[in-house]
């Protein structure tokens, strides 16, 4: 989204780490009226199967990383990116001018009270504060991240522990939030929280409209 994009609308940036309930808390808003823009799928989208970022990707890496339907190795490339310190900026350098722009198109199209960006990187990423209106964390506890991950991935402690260490820290998140969201409970505990976040922003949304 362009910077004169978002002075034109009331936006939300949320994030959290992995594991903490971002496309819970975001479901759950775009249940309530928001529009919501994932850049983490639209980066899954570009890596699919015949994905825009393909070609690039296939120039910069070689077949290797390609799975047998033609999507990214996700798997392969995630532990390639870990172990080689030039790989993160390489794919970097692919997708996220790629992601922006088809961000903006998404956000451009986005109907609803008010737009919510879910930007799973939005700390680590240094730009994305500015162009939003408030910052949305998601929080919960290292312990609970850990839990949840490896629940549903299959992951090992020690590679959530590697994925969480390559991401901006806890307190780096609440740093840069406007607002938090407990998330450390079940989902019931959750309806209060975003019933409260949404009454507010779409009454910030109305005022800056």
């Amino acid at each position: 989204m362009s910077d004169a994009a978002a002075s034109r609308r009331f936006s939300i940036g949320l994030t959290g780490g992995i594991g903490s309930g971002k496309t819970t808390v975001a479901d759950m808003l775009q249940a309530r009226g928001a529009a919501l823009v994932d850049t983490d799928l639209i980066a899954h989208q570009l890596t699919a199967p015949g994905g825009a970022a393909i070609p690039a990707i296939r120039a910069q890496f070689g077949d290797a990383f390609l799975a047998a339907d033609g999507a990214m190795d996700r798997v392969r490339m995630r532990e390639y990116v870990f172990t080689e310190p030039t790989a993160k900026a390489r794919l970097e350098a692919v997708l996220h001018p790629l992601i922006r722009s088809e961000t903006e198109r998404a956000a451009a199209e986005a109907k609803g009270t008010y737009l919510v960006f879910v930007v799973p990187l939005l700390v680590e990423s240094g730009s994305w504060k500015q162009r939003v209106s408030r910052v949305l964390v998601v929080d919960c506890s290292e312990q609970t991240q850990i839990r949840r991950v490896m629940s549903r991935s299959g992951l090992s402690e020690s590679q959530v522990r590697a994925i969480m260490a390559a991401q901006a820290s806890r307190l780096e998140r609440l740093a840069a939030a406007d607002d938090v969201i407990d998330n450390d409970g079940d989902a019931l505990a959750l309806v209060p929280q975003v019933d409260r976040l949404h009454a507010l922003y779409a009454s910030l949304a109305a005022a800056h409209d």
